[in-house]
């Protein structure tokens, strides 16, 4: 909040021109995995139009990007959980038949080979095989936590979001960390959630019900991101990957963009992110507007000065106008004099001449959403005094 609040989170713009949903759809896609279904339930209209108008696949040869709400084919229920929403979604893989399926997460930014772990799942007969990232034992309680066996493959324990779990026997600083990314065998994921339907007792979620269950079960196994390689990365940005699920992480990883050598690299050809760009000008400079170390978009008008930010589309910034360490969502206006440090702009946020945010904490608390590490942030066309 407050930029979930009128959107599901995936639809949530992020580096300018993208959506969070366009990371994940790129890898697949980039993977030749051509056919997938988005499975979208509350605020879905924003990113239900992007894919419709965006993530379009060639009908001549059978591939698709679709979203699919919530329908309902099990009772009068919304989803109760992630596992829910793939048991009452059965029927597209019914009509399918696949002998895999992968279950992904929408809202991650990173880049990935989803064919690489695919292999390994192949190699190893795995009933699912869950991808894991490396990160400090200090941030396990964000996190589900894999404990693996002696083989480094076998997933001995699942913990959804531990206080304190063990460390890595050669990190006992470190844990794996789940990515959120899944690739069943399609018969073991369909057992799984049909018997997890009849548990009274579960939560009906992939990472809190389906990944232990399985792991009980000796079919889980464990695929290490540091082992996934993409064509055109390089040593700074491999291995990349960030959950924006708080304001803090959403800033951090913008911030992330705009470095001299950034710590994910939006131009990298080989393995590109795809979005929809509207057709607007190119940015301009003019009345002594400046912009450094700062990513801006198409149809920006530049009359003040920008630094350390991230602008989408059709942002104004007006002549004296200062904008620092922020993040402009499309159409957000700057007036002639008025400063912004330190924020995240929702879409059409006007901020009038000689107004301030990022200035006075103490002011900025009482208008303004403000998160714990001090990023401020305005919804959708909020009003700036």
């Amino acid at each position: 909040m407050p930029l979930t609040a009128d959107r599901a989170k995936p639809a949530v713009t992020f580096g300018g021109t993208y959506r969070l949903v366009d990371f994940v759809l790129s890898n697949l896609v980039n993977a030749d995995i051509l056919r997938i279904c988005v499975l979208t339930q509350y605020k879905s209209h924003s990113l239900d139009r992007h894919i419709t108008t965006t993530w379009r696949m060639s009908s001549l040869l059978g591939n698709y990007v679709t979203p699919v709400p919530a329908q309902q084919r099990l009772g009068p229920r919304w989803y109760l959980g992630s596992a829910d929403a793939i048991l009452q979604s059965l029927n597209l893989i019914h009509d399918e038949q696949p002998e895999y399926v992968a279950v992904f997460g929408a809202d991650h930014v990173y880049r990935m080979d989803p064919r690489q772990m695919l292999r390994q799942h192949m190699e190893a007969g795995a009933g699912v095989t869950v991808a894991g990232i490396r990160v400090p034992r200090a941030k396990s309680s964000s996190f589900g936590v894999i404990t693996p066996g002696p083989d480094g493959r076998t997933v001995e324990r699942f913990l959804e979001k531990p206080a304190d779990p063990p460390g890595l026997p050669d990190d006992p600083d470190t844990v794996f960390a789940s990515m959120g990314n899944y690739l069943f065998t399609t018969k073991t994921l369909v057992e799984a959630l049909q018997q997890d339907a009849e548990d009274g007792q579960s939560v009906h979620d992939m990472g809190g019900s389906i990944l232990p269950r399985l792991t009980a079960r000796g079919e889980a196994r464990l695929y290490d991101f540091s082992e996934n390689h993409v064509p055109g990365e390089t040593t700074g940005d491999r291995g990349y990957w960030r959950d924006v699920g708080t304001l803090d992480a959403y800033y951090e990883a913008h911030m992330d963009l705009i470095a001299e050598r950034p710590a994910f690299n939006l131009y990298n050809r080989q393995w590109p992110v795809y979005t929809h760009l509207n057709q607007l000008s190119p940015a301009r400079f003019n009345a002594g507007g400046i912009a450094s170390e700062s990513i801006i978009s198409a149809g920006c008008l530049i009359r003040g000065q920008v630094t350390r930010s991230v602008l989408s589309p059709g942002v104004r910034v007006d002549p004296g106008a200062v904008v620092q360490g922020s993040v402009l969502h499309d159409n957000v206006r700057v007036g002639r004099g008025a400063v912004v440090r330190g924020a995240v702009l929702d879409k059409n946020v006007e901020v009038p001449p000689g107004a301030t945010i990022g200035v006075n904490p103490a002011r900025d608390a009482e208008l303004y959403t403000v998160s714990k590490g001090g990023v401020i942030a305005l919804g959708k066309g909020q009003r700036v005094p």
